[in-house]
């Protein structure tokens, strides 16, 4: 008998042979580690205030105000084509108009008739006056500076330009005129009969 083919059979034969793996002891397992417990800290008491505190409110003129800032703001922005960014001083300007027409005489009239009354913000009407006064010049002393030192520069390299009246001809003079006798004069004759009646 040939022994290599007996030795071939066994080793097919052959089941692996797997030993049992011996489990630790639970005692010899290694103990976890202790957690040691922090001391707790109380949080401090936050204060809360009152809802009569005036440093919680912002005066509503003074609000509007900054809201008609953010508008200036965005004939800065140079994501806006130039035309838009003009367009923004436009309302800028516009709203100022409303501003003052609505708004400033209402705390004037406070004034002029000793019925000054404050705020939720602690404001009384001349104090506002006088933030108001402040805000506005400066804001429309910055308001030319982007009109005349950025925008209409910039809109001169693209051929658009705005002619100084001492600049203009004659026959502008005449367009100018009839435009505004024709066009401007019926419209705003009509909003002055309105808003009379409304008062």
């Amino acid at each position: 008998m040939n022994t290599e083919v007996l030795t071939e059979v066994a080793v097919k034969d052959a089941q692996p042979v797997v030993e049992p793996i011996a489990e630790t002891p639970p005692e010899l397992e290694p103990a976890p580690p202790a957690v040691v417990a922090e001391p707790v800290v109380a949080a401090p008491a936050i204060a809360i205030p009152g809802l009569d505190d005036s440093s919680l409110y912002i005066h509503r003129e003074l609000s509007q105000l900054q809201f008609n800032i953010r508008v200036l703001e965005q004939a800065l922005d140079e994501s806006y084509p130039l035309l838009e960014r003009l367009k923004f001083l436009l309302i800028f300007s516009s709203n100022l108009d409303e501003f003052f027409e609505i708004r400033v005489a209402g705390l004037k009239k406070q004034i002029t008739f000793a019925r000054e009354q404050a705020g939720a913000d602690g404001l009384q009407p001349h104090q506002a006056l006088a933030r108001i006064s402040e805000l506005v010049h400066g804001h429309v002393d910055r308001q030319y500076a982007i009109l005349n030192d950025i925008l209409l520069p910039e809109l001169e390299k693209h051929q658009v330009r705005f002619i100084r009246r001492r600049h203009w001809t004659t026959k502008i003079k005449t367009w100018v005129r009839r435009y505004f006798r024709d066009e401007t004069s019926p419209r705003s004759a009509s909003t002055r009969r309105t808003r009379s009646r409304c008062w």
